[in-house]
């Protein structure tokens, strides 16, 4: 267990706790945050490896919660990151967030991992490794709004990066980004995490920026392997 206590200048009623759960890349996390006098304080996060999320989540949660000395229904919130990344992971995620909120009708924030690790580098693009040659792209900048899209080399070499900066956390991605954009400033950072979720999203729960536990879902920006390798499903023959 990681204890990263930080503090921001976002302002929810003290004591109030916040869960994050990120279950996207190759590995994910839980954290417990607290919100103080100070604004919010990190009080522990616990590393998940990957293709495990479904054996070890929900235990990692109790852990926070029982060495912060609360259960599930003292949450005040719960950030969920929804995506892009992993199509089992971030399904075993938000199942698990679902699980923990609905008993107790505890709000749930989500947002995407590409939001994340833009924030956490300080700047308005981003990419994540998404196999197959491609990647999970958040292209913002001055005078635009922030699009997220899954682009490969042909799609990249459409599109204007202007000169924009781009957090990137995996060797993948960054060399798929320089082969097609060779003057490009990429940003190396390590992978986002359930805290860095907290830090973002803090201000959302402020203002109570929820959504609804029906419409939360996966983030996802591409087919599943499911979809792209399935076999075609045939018309039933008639009599």
């Amino acid at each position: 267990m990681q204890g990263t206590p930080t503090s921001t200048g976002t302002r929810l009623q003290a004591g109030s706790l916040l869960l994050g759960i990120d279950t996207c890349g190759p590995s994910g996390s839980v954290a417990l945050g607290r919100m103080a006098d100070g604004g919010l304080e990190i009080l522990a996060q616990i590393e998940l490896e990957g293709r495990s999320y479904s054996a070890t989540l929900v235990t990692a949660v109790g852990d926070l919660l029982t060495r912060a000395g609360g259960r599930v229904r003292d949450l005040n919130a719960i950030v969920a990151v929804n995506g892009p990344g992993s199509f089992t992971g971030v399904r075993v995620g938000l199942s698990a967030v679902k699980g923990l909120a609905e008993p107790g009708g505890i709000p749930v924030a989500a947002v995407s991992r590409l939001e994340v690790l833009a924030q956490k580098a300080g700047t308005s693009s981003s990419a994540l490794d998404a196999h197959r040659h491609e990647v999970f792209l958040r292209l913002g900048g001055p005078g635009r709004e922030a699009r997220e899209l899954l682009a490969g080399a042909h799609e990249l070499a459409g599109l204007d990066a202007g000169r924009a900066s781009i957090a990137v956390c995996d060797q993948d991605a960054g060399q798929l980004l320089r082969s097609v954009w060779p003057a490009v400033e990429l940003v190396r950072i390590l992978p986002p995490t359930a805290a860095d979720a907290l830090e973002l999203c803090a201000p959302r729960v402020a203002a109570k920026q929820f959504v609804p536990l029906a419409q939360l879902d996966g983030h996802y920006l591409r087919r599943s392997d499911a979809e792209i390798f399935g076999e075609p499903v045939l018309a039933p023959r008639r009599a």
